[in-house]
């Protein structure tokens, strides 16, 4: 199975993929930089757990 994602990290990666849907890829590494632009005053593994989903989500192509 996996690692269950809190209503946070849902939230905060669902308003950035609507926000900003273009400027995602399907690269971690890219994806963890522009991350770390739009969340402000956020921990790394925050940061991290955000760039991860972002990167399943348009892996999937759900947004």
């Amino acid at each position: 199975m996996g690692r269950i994602k809190t209503k946070l990290i849902k939230r905060l990666t669902v308003s950035m993929l609507k926000e900003y849907p273009e400027v995602f890829t399907k690269e971690f590494d890219s994806n963890k930089k522009l991350v770390e632009g739009y969340l402000e005053n956020h921990s790394k593994r925050l940061r991290n757990v955000v760039a991860g989903y972002v990167t399943r989500l348009k892996k999937t192509e759900k947004y």
